[in-house]
């Protein structure tokens, strides 16, 4: 059974079981629904929620877990001589989800039959034949080992997902079940609702609290690995980027920390004065009908994917700069550029501010701007002395917010900026980020157990801890200045 077919079955059970639960409790109030100790929706949902949430709940862990301990089981099948000489056991176990899926699709197009497929253990041969026909191609390397391994896991995984659609309908069940013989007219069923939603909405905090920790340790544990194969100290402080897969790799996080910096820098340049005066000018000073046109306007911005601006950066602003400042002032002839690289993210990053400056400064108590103009202020004043010091605390936290941003992208650094990793000065030169080469290191064949592909784990975590510091800056400000106008 399908996940979507076993989801559609739960969700009807509790439709169901909604129907179920309203009428008896209805019934049990001899038709009387003033009877009840609360109103008849609560009954039904009570049963809604007794049918699906634990089936549900359920299903996701079984999905979670599932996998895990099932590569546990295949794992052993697989020879270390095999392990080794494929690289990794991960490759191994990727290689052995990608036959498993050939093998699935094999026998629903009706190439192998599920007895077939139980029973070939080393007929390479044949079996790479039958996928063929499906278009299923085997490499080379595949071998008898990695073979049998495939089908286990077929057969455990078939099993297992059974398995689960049996518990999952079975809960259902016993939930709808209870559920119905619950609902009578002195049951209160607002309390036991309100007590499930409350707990629904502590899980999904916890899920995103979670979430986050495994996103930590999740690169903390890579990062250990990377800094026991390669020194802390020459990545940390290491002036050259020279990854080789082949060994005698310089990883130094300097050049590509001082390119996202500066490439940052230059876009904020662009986008924090002309984000800040357009957010100005349409609270402030704009009409209704500009307003009504200009926000939505500049919004638009926000929407455009990251690689139209990359491509614009490539074919207008780098050749529009080399050809009327670098070369003329002797500065390159590249198109690709630090100066292209942020001017065209800035341009991205205007209405992260100018969107939220204006929403925080529309957000200004009235009384202070009719105080101001009581004192004999004018609009400028107002603005300059009154409105922008109340706002400042949101508008530094859109600041950082577009600054987050920036540090975050790669398409535009990619095409506008180049991929030269170097400590320079000079906004015509061609330099990358951080996200650049994490992004290269982890593309194509890599071993994951190299230094030179764990290095990616030690530059996220490196951008995880300069966004942090951004945000503990950023409610240090705000702290500082709310107390003044609280």
């Amino acid at each position: 059974m399908s996940l979507l077919t076993l989801l559609s079955i739960v969700l009807v059970m509790g439709a169901v079981g909604y129907v179920l639960g309203r009428r008896k409790a209805i019934a049990s109030a001899g038709g009387d629904s003033r009877r009840l100790h609360s109103l008849p929706g609560y009954y039904g949902t009570n049963a809604l929620i007794l049918t699906v949430v634990p089936a549900l709940l359920v299903m996701a862990v079984w999905l979670i877990v599932q996998p895990l301990v099932i590569e546990r089981s295949v794992t052993g099948m697989i020879p270390d001589s095999e392990i080794s000489e494929m690289g990794s056991r991960g490759l191994v176990m990727t290689e052995v989800r990608r036959l498993a899926e050939g093998i699935e699709t094999a026998i629903e197009r009706g190439a192998l039959t599920r007895e077939e497929a139980r029973n070939l253990r080393t007929e390479l041969t044949d079996i790479r034949g039958r996928l063929g026909e499906v278009g299923v191609a085997l490499g080379t390397d595949v071998s008898a080992p990695v073979l049998r391994a495939a089908q286990e896991y077929r057969a455990l995984t078939s099993t297992a997902r059974t398995a689960m659609s049996v518990a999952v309908l079975v809960l259902a069940a016993l939930g709808l079940g209870y559920a119905y013989a619950r609902s009578h007219h002195e049951f209160r069923a607002r309390n036991s609702v309100e007590y499930a939603i409350l707990a629904i909405l502590m899980l999904a905090s916890t899920i995103a609290i979670l979430t986050t920790v495994g996103i930590v340790f999740s690169m903390l544990f890579e990062t250990f690995n990377f800094f026991d194969l390669y020194p802390w100290r020459e990545f940390f402080f290491g002036l050259e980027w020279r990854p080789s897969f082949e060994g005698n790799s310089d990883l130094g996080l300097i050049p590509l920390l001082w390119g996202t910096l500066y490439v940052s820098f230059i876009a904020l340049l662009v986008a924090v004065p002309i984000g800040l005066f357009s957010a100005v000018y349409m609270a402030e000073y704009a009409s209704k009908r500009v307003r009504s046109v200009a926000k939505p306007l500049i919004e638009i911005l926000a929407g455009i994917p990251t690689i139209v601006y990359g491509l614009f950066a490539l074919i207008t602003v780098g050749p529009l700069l080399r050809d009327y400042f670098a070369e003329p002032l002797g500065l390159g002839s590249s198109s690709s550029r630090v100066m292209t690289g942020g001017v065209v993210m800035g341009i991205m990053l205007i209405p992260f501010v100018s969107s939220l400056s204006d929403d925080i400064i529309n957000a200004v108590p009235q009384s202070l701007r009719d105080g101001s103009y009581g004192l004999g202020a004018t609009q400028s004043e107002t603005v300059k002395q009154v409105i922008l010091p109340a706002a400042l605390p949101g508008i530094v936290g859109a600041v950082l917010l577009a600054a987050s941003r920036a540090i975050g992208e790669t398409m535009i650094v990619v095409l506008g900026a180049g991929a030269a990793a170097k400590l320079s000065l000079n906004p015509f030169e061609a330099m990358t980020t951080v996200t650049v080469k994490i992004v290269g290191q982890l593309t194509g064949d890599t071993n994951f157990e190299s230094p030179e592909a764990l290095v990616a784990f030690a530059l996220g975590l490196t951008l995880f801890v300069i966004t942090l510091g951004l945000n503990v800056l950023a409610l240090y400000i705000v702290r500082k200045y709310r107390e003044q106008y609280e």
